[in-house]
């Protein structure tokens, strides 16, 4: 490790002030950037951390729609989304392990935008928007690449509004030693269609599978994939898979997820 300052404001008011510095950088639940930095992957002068902001954490329903605070851990999403939206609970329920689910935050997450994280495939389908202390962004907007998001240089992620689907669920064949998604599929069916996001298999990050999104609002059901596989031209290949393992198990994650939530 190396020197720098710590800070860790009450208000969302003080972090913006705070993250104003030069080289200061937020730091959520840490499960990203502690490593990196570490690493000497990351140099930031300030850490700005957001967990003492009472204002950014909880989980509430209002009408259709489930709002979870940006610095809400996993474990919390996992124990308070349950009775509104039960897939999203079991997707923050299996993410790593219970020490990053009490630490990690949905925030830090989607800001970091891991091309294997979990999240970024639920609000994705979901179509949820995420909310920043300046503006609003829709999902489709905000995801932008591998680790790139629209978010501007100190701006913070203050909640996420999730529309709760009719029906919905996650699947993802687990890297066995981190626990991140080797490929999951999130699958959302609502009043306009079904959406599908696949995250753990592309090199340019989450994405939404639209020939499967067509087939299911068709036909939800897992035999409407039986002649679909997303085209593997631009997915990971690693010592974990080849390319064409991915986009099969695109395929055969999204088909597990249909079955769950049908």
């Amino acid at each position: 490790m190396y020197a720098f300052e710590f800070d860790r404001p009450a208000t969302l008011a003080e972090a913006i002030d705070a993250l104003g510095t030069e080289e200061a950088q937020a730091l959520g639940g840490g499960q990203t950037l502690i490593p990196s930095l570490k690493q000497r992957l990351a140099a930031p002068s300030k850490l700005v951390s957001l967990t003492g902001i009472a204002e950014l954490k909880g989980v509430s329903m209002d009408g259709g729609t489930l709002t979870i605070g940006g610095a809400t851990p996993h474990a919390v999403v996992a124990a308070e989304a349950a009775a509104h939206y039960p897939a999203l609970a079991a997707l923050a329920g299996h993410i790593g392990d219970p020490a990053v689910r009490n630490r990690g935050t949905i925030g830090g997450s989607l800001a970091n935008n891991d091309p294997s994280a979990c999240y970024p495939a639920a609000v994705l389908a979901s179509g949820a928007t995420v909310v920043t202390h300046t503006r609003e962004i829709a999902a489709d907007d905000f995801f932008q690449g591998m680790f790139t998001t629209a978010l501007e240089e100190g701006e913070i992620i203050t909640a996420v509004h999730f529309p709760v689907p009719e029906a919905a669920a996650y699947a993802k064949f687990e890297q066995p030693a981190s626990r991140f998604a080797l490929t999951g599929a999130f699958v959302a069916k609502g009043p306009a269609g079904v959406r599908v996001a696949i995250t753990g298999a592309s090199e340019e990050g989450v994405f939404r599978w639209a020939e499967a999104e067509a087939a299911l609002t068709a036909d939800f059901s897992p035999a409407a994939l039986a002649p679909l596989t997303p085209p593997a031209g631009d997915m990971i290949e690693d010592i974990h898979g080849t390319a064409q393992y991915r986009a099969h198990l695109a395929k055969v994650m999204t088909q597990r997820a249909v079955a769950k939530a049908g």
